[in-house]
């Protein structure tokens, strides 16, 4: 479906931000390993969904408990048999990369598929390190994609070692599977540069929250003792989504604009699009934030800057939109593995905003942006099915007006984009 988006005269109001879809699928991944789990406000993404219903196929049984004022769900794991035969996990790579050790722990013989963007994305690395540790499994493609095929095996702990140059979920897949095994684990982080460190971190704050246990040993070294007991989550609030947050940020720094966005906005678990915030106040955009509420009035008077985008590649298409209307270049830089993402987010990006006149110039690991004093209006932007290029071309409809192909991409992440969007005055409408 395409919608049209027109530019803003003035956005106005008050909306609830969306839950995190990171902390989402770990609450729901961590809470089927062990214990009864409490998962406050989840969101209501389609990965989040996917993530949940897999956990049911690993026989844990999960059901919503309150609907208000914050939504509640119980996990309790072990309470059904598993069915694992044949496992779709739809699109989210994210669940795929931490279901496939799950299955390993169980000598499962299981196929696991997925559907659109999901084909052709990479999962070698973490294959190979399975194979390595005892497992028969097997991927399609000379990058391993999906289907992917698992014929029993047992894994064993001990040293293993794991390329984290392209994913941190390789990594994050393992951690959360390492305290289940019957033996000690050091994981060993290979690779020339490691990326989005800062999800190691979330899944690390969240295991600890259910009782495990990870020591940092280095830089590139974690111990990780076997036969821990997962003890579930206790009443796990799923903080606000900064990531999401930022295309309604950046909508009002773009325009006219007095808008609050509601959430949970306590800052005590990290959360790698967090530095969106700074990127912005960098820029020139201000901000007035606190533990329930983020308020920005614009426009903004925008000016351009270096950034490294290496933890946060999900910043990459709306910090591309801000930089085109600020004073000045604008580099965003480390951002190589966000090629291997739903699309391409730097070649495909770069492709659809040269249709609006853009001058920007791509590099293996960069994009450099620099702003021009006319843009085309009305284009039709295809945003190659990524959900994060899809929500950034809209914002930049507001400026210039815009047509955004397949826009129902945006669920895999902000199922209520379009309805908050126009919450706030924005004038959005599909057409066939």
């Amino acid at each position: 479906m395409v919608v049209t988006v027109k530019p803003a005269l003035f956005l106005r109001g008050r909306v609830q931000l969306p839950a995190s879809k990171s902390y989402s699928i770990r609450a729901f991944i961590i809470a089927a390993c062990g214990g009864h789990s409490t998962i406050v406000n989840p969101s209501h993404c389609d990965d989040a969904k996917v993530s949940a219903k897999v956990i049911g196929s690993l026989g844990a049984l999960v059901r919503q408990t309150k609907k208000k004022p914050l939504e509640q769900w119980d996990v309790m794991a072990a309470q059904r048999k598993p069915q694992l035969s044949k496992i779709n996990v739809r699109e989210s790579g994210t669940v795929l990369r931490f279901l496939l050790p799950l299955l390993a722990l169980r000598g499962a013989r299981a196929t696991v598929v997925g559907e659109g963007t999901l084909r052709g994305r990479p999962n070698r690395h973490l294959l190979e390190t399975l194979r390595a540790r005892g497992i028969d499994i097997r991927g399609w493609g000379a990058e391993e994609s999906i289907p992917i095929r698992l014929n029993g095996g047992v894994l064993h702990p001990g040293k293993i070692a794991i390329d984290g140059s392209l994913s941190s979920q390789f990594i994050s897949a393992l951690m959360i599977i390492a305290p289940q095994l019957h033996g000690n684990t050091e994981l060993f982080l290979q690779g020339d540069r490691l990326v989005s460190a800062d999800y190691i971190t979330m899944t690390c704050q969240v295991l600890e929250k259910s009782g495990i246990r990870i020591k940092r040993k280095g830089p590139r070294v974690y111990g990780i003792k076997g036969n821990q007991e997962f003890q579930g989550l206790k009443n796990f609030i799923v903080p606000s989504d900064y990531g999401l947050a930022a295309f309604l940020i950046t909508a009002a720094a773009l325009t006219r604009s007095d808008i609050t966005l509601n959430g949970h906005l306590k800052d005590d678990l990290i959360q790698a699009d967090g530095r969106i915030m700074g990127f912005l106040r960098s820029m020139g955009v201000r901000i007035r934030k606190t533990k329930r509420c983020i308020r920005i009035k614009g426009p903004s008077k925008l000016r351009g800057g270096d950034f490294s985008l290496k933890n946060c590649p999900d910043l990459v298409p709306i910090m591309a939109v801000l930089a085109l209307f600020a004073k000045g270049k604008t580099r965003l830089r480390n951002i190589a593995h966000a090629r291997a993402k739903e699309s391409d987010r730097i070649s495909d990006l770069r492709r659809e905003l040269l249709k609006v006149g853009a001058d920007i110039r791509e590099k293996k690991d960069e994009l450099i942006i620099v702003p021009q004093d006319k843009y085309k209006m009305s284009r039709l932007l295809d945003p190659h099915k990524d959900h994060r290029l899809a929500m950034a071309f809209c914002i930049l409809g507001l400026k210039l007006g815009v047509r955004v192909k397949d826009i129902e991409c945006t669920h895999k992440s902000y199922p209520d984009f379009i309805r908050d969007l126009r919450k706030l005055g924005v004038s959005i409408r599909k057409v066939s």
